[in-house]
């Protein structure tokens, strides 16, 4: 099983690389005198002749963005797998049950009311204060959402979804008052976080989600046997030896950790926790142990693949990220609801 599981991932790494390489060379940018090789072989050995604008072009702007849809999408990926494996449930993703509206709508507290809140908070939060506003909106409806759907240690599909519903509405109706009251700035703010882009990528955001992707995965990304033991149910997880509590607690906080930085930094971004699990489950099963690594690159493979195509599909112009995602997730989620609709009745 080890060994396949290597296969597997190599096999899966060896695309991801392939389609960053690819993405490299895609854009609307045509380097003056060099190749995309050329250039980067310029940047390592840091050759004078190269222009500032091809230095800019490659680390100003398609490698810092390459990097935060690699980051991005496999956060996004890995949540939505660890999600469903707690509620036992395929539709348990951060979008369809409101964390990813929650973590938007506390974006869109901070940009529109930021000045106001800022005197009432330490200094020390001022600058990472839209990040910090996502992680709460996460964090909060992701617990909310989780107190709401289970009773006794069993979750109710459907009051999970309908919360999730319902606080996706909320979120809508809060963002909307807040975009009639904002300035012309703040409104412009509040549609790329809303229709989500990578175009805002820069280093420091980069080296902000590796730290919380490398943190949040030394915390979950080895919970796939457990994930597998609870799919039995959680008495039966707890007499095989798994501290299930402490497991469901580090799943609501990473989760929200990964899903509020992504949404503060990228905007809204559906559907890839969905997309992801879903192939990985026709081909593996219901095995976490496999699926749970394999979610943290093939979410990255289909971000970056995204985020490629909607920057090229309509050059100059750049197609919202989040549009495309929600194309692809939108027929996967009528597939397994209609797959699913006997057990959910």
């Amino acid at each position: 099983m080890q060994n396949k599981l290597s296969i597997y991932m190599l096999a899966s790494a060896v695309l991801l690389l392939f389609l960053a390489v690819l993405s490299l060379y895609m854009g609307v940018y045509v380097f003056e005198k060099y190749s995309v090789a050329e250039v980067l072989k310029g940047l390592i050995t840091n050759d004078s002749t190269l222009s500032e604008s091809d230095r800019f072009v490659m680390m100003g702007l398609r490698l810092p963005r390459i990097s935060m849809a690699i980051l991005i999408g496999s956060a996004l990926a890995v949540s939505g797998t660890c999600l469903q494996g707690m509620f036992k449930n395929p539709l348990a993703t951060p979008d369809l049950i409101g964390i990813t509206s929650g973590a938007s709508l506390f974006a869109a507290l901070a940009i529109v009311l930021g000045a106001s809140i800022k005197p009432y908070i330490p200094e020390v939060f001022h600058f990472s204060l839209l990040s910090f506003m996502a992680f709460l909106g996460a964090l909060f409806t992701m617990v909310t959402v989780y107190r709401i759907s289970t009773s006794n240690g069993k979750t109710n599909v459907v009051i999970m979804l309908l919360s999730g519903v319902a606080i996706t509405a909320l979120g809508f109706a809060v963002t909307g008052f807040l975009i009639y009251i904002s300035k012309e700035e703040q409104l412009r703010d509040l549609t790329f976080w809303n229709l989500g882009s990578l175009g805002g990528a820069t280093w420091t955001k980069n080296a902000i989600l590796a730290v919380i992707v490398v943190v949040s995965y030394a915390f979950l990304i080895n919970k796939g046997k457990a994930l597998n033991a609870m799919m039995l149910g959680e008495r039966d997880a707890q007499h095989l030896g798994i501290p299930v509590e402490r497991i469901k607690k580090q799943i609501v906080l990473f989760t929200a950790l990964m899903v509020g930085t992504s949404v503060a930094f990228a905007g809204t971004i559906g559907f890839v926790g969905l997309i992801v699990p879903y192939i990985l489950r026709l081909i593996f099963k219901s095995n976490y142990h496999i699926i749970l690594p394999m979610s943290a690159i093939l979410g990255s493979v289909l971000l970056l693949a995204a985020d490629t195509v909607s920057r090229t599909i309509a050059a100059p112009s750049e197609v919202p990220i989040g549009i495309l995602t929600a194309f692809m997730g939108a027929p996967i989620f009528i597939a397994i609801l209609v797959k699913n609709r006997k057990s959910m009745q």
